[in-house]
């Protein structure tokens, strides 16, 4: 019988095939930020928040991540709490540890730091039955910039409009 070999290059390309479940999308967050770069990220929950996860009882409107003492800490988020849990259910508004390598946590927190940017969050869901966020490294857009982007969501639907009437 051969020896089999367990390739470290075999199990990161056997993760990006697992089947992603989208929970919950921060709109909010693209109509205010320019998103420069994204991060994912997974999150360390207590008991009963999985379940409301998989409910899809999340909102991120809001939320935001910050790095405190070398870890990264998701604030602001809201995962309700469980219908079917107990005394011991979870409180919604908890501040959640946000599971990155060190080495990225430092790059993150040297861009924030020093660009003026902010780590958003823009999506929650399960990879692989794990709950992953996908944080996005954002600048903040002025009124200026939202109006511009409402103006050619106007003139696209328009003319995807004039396309189908042909």
């Amino acid at each position: 019988m051969a020896k089999q070999t367990s390739n470290k290059h075999e199990s990161k390309t056997q993760t990006s095939h697992l089947p992603i479940k989208i929970i919950s999308v921060n709109r909010q967050a693209y109509h205010d930020y320019f998103v420069e770069r994204t991060i994912e990220a997974g999150i360390s929950l207590v008991g009963t928040e999985i379940k409301s996860i998989r409910d899809g009882k999340v909102n991120l409107r809001g939320s935001y991540a910050i790095a405190r003492n070398g870890e990264l800490w998701l604030e602001n988020a809201h995962i309700a709490v469980y219908d079917h849990g107990n005394r011991y259910n979870h409180e919604p508004l908890r501040n959640r540890k946000l599971l990155l390598h060190r080495r990225e946590i430092e790059q993150l927190q040297e861009k924030v730091a020093t660009k003026g940017l902010t780590l958003i969050p823009l999506k929650l869901y399960l990879k692989g039955g794990k709950a992953k966020i996908e944080l996005g490294l954002c600048r903040g857009k002025k009124l200026y910039d939202k109006r511009e982007a409402i103006a050619e969501r106007d003139v696209k639907r328009e003319i995807e409009r004039v396309i189908r009437k042909g």
